[in-house]
């Protein structure tokens, strides 16, 4: 019997994928469960394993894009067990390519879906949006303190390490609770006030930006945040990150430090109205009651949609996380 390997459906707005990589040859004998082809689309990748025991027929090269339903692929079930023959996968187009001769002084590749959809999403959001972005920085001391003193016993009964994230997740519900001016969208020429609090994580992987999307964050605790980040970043690493994973959040943060940026300014999530971007820390002198001391300072970024939030709103949101992240007691009274 032949069994069609097809592109399934991954959500309503997606009508094509693209073949990242089958990990078995045309002819090979594969057995149920294992793992067949990696297909991207412009917002996740997927992989498809053997539903049966049978003989793969390769249809559809590595490389090719293909609408959803296509058949790409198929199984014999009536084929024979041979030793395997190697697959010979193919590296992500977004990925940096093996030596190249020395006469060649470029080369060429195709811009993966993920990544043709993410240029498409910055640029939509620079020319439908008024945005601005305000500044300011945050003494961590209290944060690396508390870290340095809950580290041990954090892992030990969570399972997971205290990181910074958990922290600023907190801040920013805080924050906007307070501030509710920056928990909108617009929607034609309607204000769509939210009054839940799921905040998406900005995670880099070899094929470009996600953001997943912590729920009810307001209700969690930071053990909660921080093992919902462990288990986003495995999926993501793993290439198993579902359309449902990156869909309804209210507000991003997207952490350049972690990559040594010093200063930048985040570009909005779409149709989202405020992202925070947070940044290196780095010992500075700063004044203290009229000394100058050196602390762990780290500068904050905040880009908002000027069409629906003023100055003064935003900026009294950004001081509003920075007095959290300064006296982190806050966070844990949700005061």
């Amino acid at each position: 019997m032949l069994i069609d390997v097809t592109v399934p459906a991954v959500g309503e707005s997606i009508s094509s994928a693209n073949i990242a990589c089958w990990h078995k040859s045309s002819g090979e004998f594969v057995r149920q469960g294992e793992r067949l082809v990696t297909l991207d689309t412009d917002k996740v990748s997927n992989e498809l394993e053997a539903t049966s025991d049978g003989r793969l027929e390769i249809l559809i090269a590595n490389g090719q894009e293909v609408a959803i339903g296509t058949a790409i692929g198929r199984l014999d079930t009536a084929g024979t067990a041979t030793p395997p023959t190697p697959a010979t996968p193919i590296e992500s187009p977004d990925a940096p390519k093996p030596a190249v001769p020395a006469d060649e002084r470029s080369t060429r590749r195709p811009m993966s879906m993920l990544r043709r959809k993410i240029a498409t999403q910055l640029v939509n959001a620079q020319q439908t949006a008024a945005i601005l972005t305000t500044f300011n920085e945050v003494d961590m001391s209290a944060i690396m303190e508390m870290r340095r003193q809950a580290q041990e016993r954090f892992l030990s009964r969570h399972g997971v390490k205290l990181g910074y994230m958990g922290f600023f997740v907190k801040a920013v519900v805080l924050a906007l609770k307070q501030v509710p001016a920056l928990n909108v969208r617009v929607d034609g020429d309607e204000i769509v006030e939210h009054h839940y609090y799921d905040i998406g994580v900005a995670i880099s992987s070899d094929k470009g930006l996600v953001v997943p999307v912590l729920r009810a964050c307001d209700s969690q605790s930071l053990a909660g945040i921080e093992q919902d980040l462990v288990g986003y970043a495995e999926k993501v690493r793993a290439g198993k990150i579902a359309l449902a994973d990156l869909q309804g959040g209210v507000f991003t943060i997207s952490n350049g430090g972690v990559y040594g940026s010093l200063l930048s300014t985040p570009i909005l999530n779409p149709p989202q109205s405020g992202i925070l971007g947070m940044h290196s820390i780095q010992d500075r002198p700063v004044a203290r009651n009229g000394q100058i001391i050196i602390r762990p300072m780290m500068y904050l970024a905040l880009s908002y949609d000027h069409r629906l939030i003023d100055g003064r709103e935003a900026v009294t949101f950004l001081n509003h996380v920075k007095a959290s992240l300064e006296a982190p007691i806050r966070l844990l009274l949700d005061t």
